[in-house]
C-alpha cells in the first residue's frame, strides 16, 4: 500500500511541475494528493494503468515522420512524457503483483484526467480497455445467435456487475427492472468528479460488455447523471446502430433514452 501511495503522490507532484495539474478552488495538492491514508486499498491498480494507457494512446499523433521523435516534437502532450511512461511501467508491475489502491489514490489519478479537455474520451477508452482485459470470458461464445435475448441480457448484467465489483472492490450500483438499466447514487467516480466526466468509464466498460454479448448494434446511453443534477446515475441501452471508428466515439454527449 505504501508503495502505491508514494508513487501516486510523486506522480501528482511531477504533474504540478510540468504544469499539467494546476491547483484550483476545488482541488489543491494538499487536499487531493494525501501522502498517507488510513482507508483500505480495494481498487485494482489496473484502473491506474488503463487510465494512463488511454492518455498515452489519445495523445499519440496520428502520423509520425520517419525521423521524428514525438516526445521531443510534441512535449506538451502529457501522454508522451517520460513521467507517464514511468508510471505505466510502475502500474504494470503493480497489476502483476495484484496491487490495489485506496479511494484517495484513485481519486488523485482521476482528477488528473478531469483537467483534460478530452476527459470524457479518456475515461471512455479506459473503461473499454478495462472490460476488454477482463478475466471473465465471453459466456455466449459462438452460441450467441442461438440463445434467447433475455438470457443474453442476463449475461451482460452479470458481467458488468461482477466486473465493476472486481475493479472497485465493492458493489457498484445495481440493476433496475428491465433488460439493462444500471443505476447508482454517490458512486466513487461521482465523488471524485462531481462534473460527471468520470462516469464515461462505466459507459465504456458497459459498451464493451454489450458488444461482446448482444452485438455492436446496441449503444450504451448515460441517460441520467448526478453530475447533471439528476437524482442518480443511470445507464441504459438503445437498439440504434452505433457508428464505429475513433472519430465517431469522440461524440460522447449523453443522449436521452429512446423508447
Amino acid at each position: 500500500m505504501a508503495r502505491v501511495e508514494r508513487r501516486v503522490f510523486e506522480f501528482v507532484e511531477d504533474m504540478m511541475r510540468l504544469g499539467s495539474l494546476q491547483p484550483d478552488r476545488q482541488t489543491t495538492l494538499t487536499d487531493s494528493a494525501t501522502p498517507f491514508s488510513n482507508s483500505r486499498p480495494r481498487i485494482t491498480s489496473r484502473l491506474g494503468l488503463v487510465l494512463l494507457e488511454a492518455i498515452k494512446e489519445l495523445d499519440a499523433p496520428q502520423e509520425i515522420l520517419e525521423d521524428e521523435n514525438p516526445s521531443h516534437t510534441m512535449p506538451r502532450r502529457l501522454g508522451l512524457s517520460g513521467v507517464v511512461e514511468r508510471q505505466i511501467v510502475f502500474f504494470r508491475d503493480e497489476v502483476r503483483r495484484g496491487g490495489r489502491m485506496t479511494d484517495e489514490q484513485a481519486r488523485d489519478l482521476m482528477r488528473l484526467v478531469i483537467r483534460r479537455p478530452d476527459a470524457e474520451e479518456v475515461f471512455w477508452h479506459a473503461g473499454r480497455r478495462m472490460a476488454g482485459e477482463s478475466d471473465d470470458p465471453d459466456p455466449a461464445g459462438g452460441l450467441r445467435r442461438l440463445m434467447p435475448r433475455t438470457l443474453l441480457y442476463a449475461l451482460a448484467r452479470r458481467q458488468v456487475r461482477r466486473g465493476l465489483q472486481s475493479v472497485y472492490g465493492r458493489r457498484i450500483g445495481g440493476f433496475a427492472p428491465g433488460p439493462f438499466a444500471m443505476e447508482g447514487r454517490s458512486l466513487p467516480f461521482i465523488t471524485a468528479d462531481p462534473g460527471g466526466a468520470a462516469c464515461h468509464f462505466v459507459s465504456g466498460y458497459c459498451q464493451t460488455v454489450i458488444d461482446r454479448t448482444l452485438g455492436s448494434e446496441y449503444q450504451i446511453v448515460h441517460s441520467q447523471c448526478q453530475g447533471r443534477k439528476d437524482p442518480l446515475c443511470r445507464w441504459t441501452i438503445t437498439g440504434e446502430v452505433r457508428s464505429t471508428g475513433r472519430d465517431a466515439q469522440r461524440n460522447l454527449t449523453p443522449e436521452l433514452e429512446t423508447g
